[in-house]
């Protein structure tokens, strides 16, 4: 078992819902941006080459968040799946619960805090 009650457990899972709707809603945002800034203006004068270099920096700016937006959507949309088969709030390396406090923190941890200091260390 997960260590978590009931109440516990539809709180997390709300608010992991809750966060994919909103990753959901950002990343439509950041895909339109970027579309946006590809798509030059109509009349548009010959840009000058500092123009240019704002443009890609902000491009790149734009792709980076939309990135980091889709790579914490992905951990969103793994942490509900395992819901369906009573896997959630287990450590994905030892088994054990993660327990409530760490899960409140981060609904979308995979790792218990020992698992997860250790694989920070083993990093560094």
């Amino acid at each position: 078992m997960n260590g978590l009650d009931e109440e516990q457990w539809q709180t997390l899972q709300a608010r992991l819902e809750q966060a994919r709707a909103a990753l959901l809603s950002q990343l439509a945002d950041d895909l339109d941006r970027s579309t946006d800034l590809r798509t030059p203006l109509p009349h548009q004068a010959e840009a000058s080459p500092a123009d240019n270099a704002s443009q890609r920096t902000l491009h790149a700016a734009v792709h980076e968040a939309a990135t980091l937006t889709a790579r914490q959507l992905g951990h969103v949309r793994r942490a509900l799946a395992k819901f369906d088969d009573q896997r959630y709030g287990l450590c994905e390396r030892c088994g054990e619960p993660i327990g409530y406090s760490r899960l409140n923190a981060r609904p979308e941890a995979r790792f218990c805090i020992h698992c997860q200091t250790r694989l920070e260390q083993t990093r560094r």
